[in-house]
């Protein structure tokens, strides 16, 4: 299967029920607002006519005529008024057709907003979104269509579709966010980036495909090969070095991993590199002496960011990898590789909620420029379509 080809099936299947029960509560709602007496005008009072005698009228006096033209007192015409051009604002309408506050609408009963959660949970858990993510998810979906009157007519399966959308972005969104081209363009170089993640998540690659990035845009890159516990990390990092044609900065096997990494940062110091991207082991999360390792690295080398890889297919794995390292070094973001083979979309969900650090770049495949940027609205085009609104806005 494709990239969320799973989750986008059930979701679709969830939308089609739920405008499906949706529209059997309009049509109870519009029956019970037809049954409804409509308020009666009341009947004014007979009113008796009053006798009114008339004042009488005194006789004119005479007036002198008018030989000059009477100025005083009398206001000049005002000053025609200048119009100026007005720009119009494009309001976003995508939900204007779906909902009101007027009279023409129904709200959903509280109990059928609840069912259609304990759907909605199902689906997700089932897609390995992490518990506390489905819960905000939920929350979010609730409180967009709690007290909201939906209008007769509307497009229930819409309705659906834009309250899930908006769930999305919601729990996509975060505090901190880093857009990583600017900050490389702002900052003093050269700058350091720590990579993390645990073995087989696709971290070394990942690292010649954000080097490559930055090749591309002009940048001079240094990459350390600060995983001395695995032979075969500083093998793989020496193939992609050389195919790329960048500098690697090697010890032997079993050399301390923060004197390779402070080595790689006074080479780029000296001869005045642009960037330095650390790879560092990747043995389980819960393993107490890797995680010591990389405290030792971003004490002694202390790095402008540090960047969590996870394995997309890994679902609540990648989530409960990147809560433990950043307990240990306070992550600053992630990068989710092998996404196009992801079906759930379980990792995609989570990890960004569940650490509180955005998402900066995907990998989408195996060649060196199949990493892009993450955004909210990129996932969620991924797993809903392109709204009108976001076709409007292009």
């Amino acid at each position: 299967m494709g990239m969320f080809d799973s989750l986008k099936e059930k979701l679709n299947i969830f939308k089609k029920k739920a405008a499906e029960e949706i529209e059997e509560e309009e049509k109870e709602a519009a029956k019970k607002a037809q049954a409804e007496p409509k308020p009666q005008k009341p009947v004014p009072k007979e009113v008796k006519p009053v006798k009114v005698e008339k004042p009488a009228i005194a006789p004119p006096t005479p007036t002198k005529p008018v030989t000059e033209p009477i100025t005083k007192g009398v206001q000049k015409p005002p000053k025609p008024v200048e119009v100026k051009k007005v720009t119009k604002v494009k309001v976003d309408d995508s939900r204007s057709d779906k909902f009101t506050d007027g009279l023409f609408g129904w709200k959903l009963k509280p109990e059928k907003i609840e069912e259609l959660l304990g759907d909605l949970e199902i689906i997700l858990l089932e897609s390995d979104v992490a518990l506390p993510v489905v819960d905000a998810i939920k929350a979010a979906v609730k409180e967009d269509l709690k007290d909201k009157k939906i209008k007769f007519g509307a497009d229930t399966a819409a309705v659906v579709d834009a309250s899930l959308r908006l769930a999305v972005k919601r729990v996509l969104s975060t505090e901190k966010r880093i857009n990583l081209d600017e900050y490389i363009e702002t900052h003093e170089k050269p700058i350091s980036i720590m990579f993390v993640g645990v073995n087989g998540t696709g971290k070394t690659t990942t690292i010649a495909k954000v080097c490559y990035r930055y090749l591309q845009k002009g940048k001079s890159v240094v990459i350390a090969a600060a995983d001395t516990f695995r032979a075969g990390a500083i093998e793989q990092l020496e193939i992609h070095a050389e195919r790329l044609g960048v500098k690697l900065i090697k010890h032997q096997a079993g050399s301390d991993p923060a004197a390779v990494a402070y080595d790689a940062i006074e080479h780029a110091r000296a001869r005045h590199r642009d960037l330095v991207l650390i790879d560092t082991a990747g043995r389980m999360q819960t393993n107490t002496n890797l995680m010591d390792e990389m405290k030792k690295i971003k004490r002694v080398v202390n790095p402008n960011l540090i960047i969590f890889i996870g394995d997309s297919l890994a679902g609540n794995d990648a989530t409960n990898q990147a809560n433990e390292f950043e307990k240990a070094v306070r992550i600053d973001g992630a990068i989710l590789s092998k996404i196009d083979a992801d079906a759930k979309g379980g990792a995609a969900l989570s990890v960004a909620k569940a650490v509180g650090k955005p998402i900066l770049f995907v990998g989408v495949g195996q060649e060196y420029k199949d990493l892009i940027p993450f955004s909210s609205t990129w996932l969620v085009e991924r797993l809903f379509g392109k709204s009108a609104s976001d076709k409007g806005s292009e």
